[in-house]
């Protein structure tokens, strides 16, 4: 444990131990897809002793893994706080499945369409995520910082609203390419993150990420002024890139 309430476990295990009931303001949670990620190397051009080893994929039983996770997610939840959670295709059936038998209410359920895809030759070629944002009951009322990015009267130059289109359903953003760089088996951009700490929390908020993989979450909350809070259960990870955000300063991101 550091200064900020991060922790070398499984969040499932480790959540009751560490974070009382309605103690965090905002969640953002990329699980594992439980589609073998760790062997996904083979399609990216990248050299293996750039990626963080220890992968830990998730648990055969996907709707159990899924429902235990979000069950500890809910609980340490405040009353009007919400979450988002990132998935494949492959197991959104499962995600969902969980969310509505926990009870959690659905805001949005939001499209990240990124820059590239594996190639497939019989299929569609999958170019985009899932992210679920949701509340903790139908009555609550999360924050939503609507002016946050963009005012009202801000056009582009083909004099369409920026705040409108920033706040439509589907999110065009990039992944990060980095190259060189030691990464963990898969990163969420900075700039997606970033847009759903200024939308959904305010500063000194706490906010918390169950599977901290890069660290993505952890880093862009504290350049925000919020406080970092989570887990990440794979230790060569957890040690990299607790030091990435012990020594992480302030810059300025591209909207």
């Amino acid at each position: 444990m550091s200064i900020y309430k991060i922790y070398n476990e499984d969040c499932i295990t480790g959540s009751p131990q560490h974070f009382e009931d309605e103690s965090v303001d905002l969640m953002i949670c990329d699980p594992p897809f439980g589609i073998k990620e760790s062997t996904m190397d083979k399609h990216y051009n990248r050299l293996d002793s750039n990626v963080i080893g220890g992968y830990i994929e998730a648990p055969e039983n996907y709707y159990q893994f899924s429902y235990d996770w979000i069950t500890q997610a809910k609980r340490i939840l405040k009353p009007n706080g919400s979450i988002y959670i990132v998935s494949g295709w492959t197991n959104l059936l499962d995600v969902l499945s969980a969310c509505r038998k926990i009870d959690l209410f659905l805001i949005n359920h939001i499209i990240w369409k990124y820059n590239f895809g594996v190639y497939t030759s019989k299929k569609f070629v999958s170019s985009h995520y899932h992210i679920l944002y949701l509340k903790k009951n139908k009555k609550s009322n999360p924050v939503f910082n609507t002016n946050c990015r963009f005012s009202s009267s801000e056009k582009s130059d083909k004099n369409r609203s920026l705040l409108y289109s920033d706040m439509e359903d589907v999110w065009m953003i990039n992944k990060e390419y980095k190259p060189n760089q030691i990464k963990n088996q898969n990163k969420l951009p900075e700039n997606l993150v970033r847009k759903i700490i200024l939308y959904s929390s305010n500063k000194n908020d706490t906010v918390c990420d169950f599977f901290l993989g890069n660290f993505t979450t952890a880093i862009v909350s504290k350049k925000l002024g919020r406080t970092p809070a989570g887990f990440e259960i794979n230790k060569n990870a957890f040690d990299h890139n607790m030091s990435v955000l012990a020594n992480e300063g302030k810059t300025i991101f591209d909207v």
